[in-house]
């Protein structure tokens, strides 16, 4: 199957369209001191990011306890939604590309381990309150790599696994593209580095966003 015959693209958001990996990680850091946990390192921090909140905290902190974790939850919430007053900024050629993608015709869809409230504030925040075909956030869903966020999204815009492509910046997203039996495309500029994302197997890796949009086109 050559990638001309996709007609639904998927996005993760933090990370492959919004530049706020820092701002997760910062926040991951306070929320951890704040809590009384030994602060992880950045890399372990970035190695999270993709899963659901909880999922990821329980990652970094095995032994954490529920009632640890509704704390932990608190503080990171608290002072990644201060950080995120002024939203993080979409990576270049991001809007470019979305509305060249839409002007072609395909459906947009995002699968972000952010929450729904999160989601829809930075959405509201862009403009895009009614952008996408469908939006799929970790707590109304199955966390990533688990497919049930991209088997719903597939179900709502009636399109084959084989007429999709997941695009993201961690392996969980990789992962989750092949469970659902996807195609995927790495990027290179997020949380994780590309070498680290090459084992799922992506059908390309790109280092700027705009790089997606000139590989489609190729084929049309």
């Amino acid at each position: 199957m050559s990638h001309r015959d996709y007609k639904l693209l998927i996005f993760d958001w933090d990370g492959t369209l919004a530049n706020s990996i820092g701002r997760i990680v910062e926040s991951m850091h306070m929320a951890s001191t704040r809590s009384g946990f030994e602060l992880r390192s950045d890399f372990a921090v970035k190695g999270i990011i993709g899963l659901g909140l909880p999922e990821a905290i329980r990652t970094l902190y095995p032994e954490i306890s529920e009632a640890e974790l509704v704390a932990f939850r608190e503080h990171y919430a608290d002072h990644y939604t201060a950080l995120e007053a002024e939203p993080s900024p979409l990576f270049d050629g991001v809007a470019q590309s979305l509305q060249a993608f839409r002007a072609e015709g395909y459906h947009l869809a995002v699968a972000t381990g952010k929450s729904r409230r999160g989601l829809d504030r930075v959405l509201k925040a862009h403009g895009w309150d009614d952008y996408f075909d469908i939006t799929r956030a970790a707590d109304e869903t199955a966390s990533k790599p688990h497919p049930l966020m991209l088997e719903q999204i597939l179900a709502h815009c009636g399109v084959s696994p084989r007429q999709a492509l997941m695009v993201g910046d961690a392996s969980f997203d990789l992962m989750m593209a092949r469970n659902a039996g996807m195609d995927s495309v790495a990027v290179s500029y997020g949380a994780q580095a590309a070498e680290a994302l090459q084992r799922y197997e992506p059908r390309l890796t790109i280092d700027h966003f705009s790089e997606l949009q000139a590989w489609l086109n190729r084929a049309r």
